[in-house]
This record gives structure tokens, sequence and C-alpha cells, in this order.
């Protein structure tokens, strides 16, 4: 077939052919059970499962719940600037959040987000990209950071003051009883992360109306608008550095949004679902984000806020209500809600996770594949699980929670803007298949300006700060989580190389493309070796 034709097929894609034809584009269609509309794809990606044997589970409200203050004002320098840093960070997320959603539009039966995206957006060289991002998704497959959260607010729950080894026991644990939750039954384990969801609005919420009482001078809080008469005092020590900083922490709040793209092939008629609901939420998430911060704001002083470290909630719950009954359950609540987005993100890492086993390139495809005993993505769970562990273990203790948020951010970074760009390059062929327009278009200036925030995340970084090399947020070299990331990845390039080139050539084999059935319904790539002929 040459190059740019497409071929229709009214019967499940059962592509046969091997990997050494690389020149060659082939499409197919299906239409999955969660919509009437038909799925277009290039043949090598992972094919559509028809059924879902993850179930229909995902709701318009599970998709709204699947989506650090004091870092925030250390880069901004002040208070007005930090606030503007979670409005443009919202308006990053949102330009985004556009692609995302035309992405779904055009692949409305295939979960797994950017796995799908850049898979059907780089189709070539053969399996280069769904190789080397699910490398990268595996090995940074890791949810310490939110553990470690977690973990902070139980002792501060507890009026305790850990050791270093307490807070990584308690965080391990915790980990271990999200995954536990989760692992046994999808239909319960997203009402269970919706539950908590409800727990978090409400939380956030309370903590934005309590902001506003104590604004007006209703509670026993002294001079409440103190921080906000000069606010942007304080704005010019602000660098480039300490803007990338925060703007890093703002979208590692905002990085939510992604995790109902994650599920997609679970939500029925998602196009029309994610069309209100996604939007919905991160702007709901923004709204809720700010006015917490402007709560925290009028409760504690900025240098109250800069020594807090991760528990801002906790800080403004003691400022307000003292040490009463009426705190320590309001602490409770913002535990519960960090352990309800453990949940959430699992939730949609998991399925990311196991779109990257269906496309093939990963060893032991059935692993990843499998849904079987409890209709639970198991193997996802057990590998985040795993990573999560030596990830929460292993580091030494300060720096550490910085540089793990950094490095963990900074890869979605590069993809980020590698899946913008891919969107123009998808439009463009979708125009040349005569495809016809998906659901729904991201205005152009949106995704221009997705483009240009996520450059402006992967460049900036490398930008020193005005107090030299080791004045970053850590103690040692600045950008080592950038260098680290970037390492990680051209590691990953290699082991493709090394898969998918070097040892067919040296072995004299082909990798041939199969399809795999599996006996709880569950599809899949697989690819198998096959002598060359002579």
């Amino acid at each position: 077939m040459e190059k740019g034709t497409f071929k229709e097929s009214a019967t499940p894609a059962s592509p046969q052919y091997d990997s050494s034809d690389s020149d060659s584009l082939q499409y197919t269609t299906e239409v999955g059970g969660n919509t009437t509309r038909a799925t277009y794809q290039e043949a090598s990606g992972a094919p559509v499962e028809v059924n879902s044997p993850l179930g229909y589970s995902v709701g318009p409200v599970t998709v709204i719940f699947l989506n650090l203050t004091s870092n925030v004002l250390k880069g901004a320098g002040s208070v007005g600037l930090s606030l503007i840093y979670w409005v443009i960070g919202y308006l990053m997320a949102s330009s985004s959040l556009s692609v995302y959603m035309e992405f779904a539009s055009c692949f409305p039966s295939r979960s797994g987000s950017e796995v799908v995206y850049l898979e059907q957006s780089y189709p070539r060289p053969k399996y280069f990209f769904p190789t080397v991002f699910a490398m990268q998704t595996v090995l940074f497959s890791f949810s310490s950071s939110n553990a470690v959260v977690l973990a902070r607010y139980l002792f501060k729950l507890a009026d305790a003051e850990p050791t270093a080894w307490q807070s990584k026991g308690v965080a391990a644990a915790s980990y271990t009883v999200a995954v536990l939750v989760l692992a046994f039954n999808t239909r319960w384990s997203l009402r269970i992360a919706n539950a908590i969801g409800v727990v978090k609005l409400v939380t956030l919420i309370f903590i934005g109306i309590s902001g506003l009482v104590v604004l007006g001078g209703h509670t026993s809080v002294k001079e409440p608008k103190a921080n906000f008469r000069n606010a942007f005092d304080g704005s010019g020590a602000a660098s480039v550095y300490g803007t990338t900083n925060a703007l890093v922490k703002v979208m590692f709040s905002y990085a939510g949004y992604e995790n109902a793209f994650n599920v997609v092939n679970e939500v029925r008629n998602p196009t029309k679902t994610l069309r209100w609901s996604a939007p919905l939420s991160l702007g709901l998430t923004a709204t809720l984000y700010i006015l917490a911060n402007i709560a925290y704001f009028s409760a504690a002083s900025k240098e109250e806020i800069l020594e807090s470290k991760v528990v801002a909630a906790g800080l403004f719950f003691e400022k307000v209500f003292g040490n009463s009954g009426a705190a320590t359950a309001l602490n409770f609540l913002i535990c519960l809600s960090a352990f309800g987005n453990l949940l959430a993100v699992l939730i949609g890492q998991s399925r990311m996770l196991r779109e990257c086993g269906r496309q093939g390139v990963l060893p032991w495809t059935s692993f990843w594949t499998s849904t079987r005993p409890f209709g639970t993505p198991l193997g996802p769970y057990l590998v985040k699980w795993g990573f999560t562990m030596l990830m929460i273990l292993a580091p030494p203790a300060g720096d550490a929670f910085n540089f793990i948020v950094d490095m963990g951010t900074y890869p979605g970074s590069i993809f980020a803007l590698i899946l913008a760009i891919g969107l123009v390059i998808s439009r463009q062929r979708r125009k040349r298949l005569n495809l016809g327009a998906p659901d729904y278009q991201a205005w152009h200036v949106t995704v221009g300006f997705a483009i240009l925030s996520n450059l402006y995340m992967v460049v900036m970084p490398w930008y020193p700060p005005s107090t030299g090399a080791t004045g970053g947020d850590v103690s040692f070299w600045y950008a080592t989580y950038c260098a680290v990331a970037v390492g990680i990845i051209a590691l990953c390039g290699v082991y493709y190389y090394v898969w998918i080139k070097l040892l067919p050539r040296l072995q004299g084999f082909k990798w041939e493309q199969t399809v795999l059935k599996l006996d709880d319904g569950a599809t899949a790539h697989r690819l198998v070796r096959v002598k060359k002929d002579s």
C-alpha cells in the first residue's frame, strides 16, 4: 500500500505484517462498545478493544474527580505574583486540555491518552514513539511525591514530628493501602474514588469560603488583609529560574486533568462527556486552588507560609480554628483528600501502562494487558507499587521531595510539547485521508499557545538561578532533574534501537506483529520473532 492511502475494514482489526515495512502506512477502522463513532488509526497501533474488559463504569462524576503553595510563593517572591502564576498555570493547562480533547475525539475507543496520541501522531519510525514512551512511562511510573505529601499531612494530624524513616514508612504504607483498595474491583474502586473526590471538593469549597470569612474580619485572625495591602512587594526578587520553578510546581498541582483521558474506553459517549466535564473539572479545580491560596494568605503571614512546606492547609486550620476538635476534623479531611489523589492517579496511570503493554513493545504482553483475576489492571498496579516503593525508600530525605517532583514533571513537558506538535501533524494527515473533522476541534490559537507554553517548560528549567549553580530548590546542581530525565529518555531510545533494529539484524530475524486475544476479552498486539527468508 502506498504511503498516505487509507483502507477501511468492517471486521475487527487483525493486522499481521512484519515490522521492516517502515515506509508504508496502513489504516484500520473499528467501533468500540463505548461509542458509535469509529476509531480510524494506523494499524501498527494497539487494536481497539470492542468491549472493554475493564467495563464502562466511568461516568461524568468520575471524569471530574480524576482530575504546593509555599514553593510557588518562594518562586514568585510576592503574594500577588504567586496568584497570577496560578492563573497562568490554568491557561497553560487549558490549552493542553484542548489538545487532549481533540485527540480523544479522534480516538474515542482507546484509553491511555499520550500512549495512543503519540503512537498515532508519529507512526514512523515504526514502534519508535511507542517504545520510547512506554519505557519512560514504566520508569517514571512512581507516585512517591503524592505519598510523601499524604504522610506529612498524617503526621500533622497527629501533631507529631516524624523522623525521616517514620515519614517514609507511613508514605509506603499509605500507598500500599491505595493499591489494595483499587486492585480487587474496578466498579467499587471508582465509587470509592468518587466518594473521596466529593470530600476533596467539599473541603476545598470550605477552605475557600472560610478564607473569604477571614478576609471579612469575622474571625480571631489579626490583620487578615496584611498580605494583600502591598501584594506585589517582593516581586522584584523574582527571577527567570524562580518563575519557571513556581510554574513547575503549579503545573504539578494541575496535572490531574489528563487522568480522564486515560480511561476513555471506559466512558460511554466519551467525546460528548468530556466536552463539558473535562473543562468543568479543570475550571473548578483552578477556581478552588486560587480561593484556597487566598485563604492561606489571609490567615498566615508570608514568612509562616514559606516555612510551612507542604502543610499550608493545616497551617490555615490552626490559625483559624486553633487546636480545637474542628481543626483536627478538617485536617482529617485534608488527609482523606490526599488519599483520594493517590487513588485518582493510580486509576489513570494504570490504564496508561496497560495501553503501553497493549502496543506490544514491552516484554510480557499478557502481564500488562490481562485484567484477570479481578477485572482490574493488576500488572500495572504492581509495577507502580514497586517503583513507588523504591522512590519512597531509596532517596535521602530533604531535597529528595523537590527533586522527585521536578524530575517527574519534566518528561511530561517534553512529551506534551511533542504531542501538541503532533496534533498539527495529525490534522494534516487526516485531511489527506479525507477522514473529516473530529467532533471536537481545538482552536488554532489554543494549540499554538500549548506548543509555546510547553516549549517554555522544556527550555527554561535549564536557565540558571541568580544565586548560582547550587542556588535552586535543591542543594545540588539546579538542573540535575532535567539532565537525569533527558538521560533516561535517551536510554529508552537506545533500548528501541537495540531491540527493534540491532538484534534482528545481528540474529537474522524480523519482528512480526500479531494480535493476542486473552480469555478475559482483552486484545493486544504482540511482536513475535520470525526467521528471515534466506
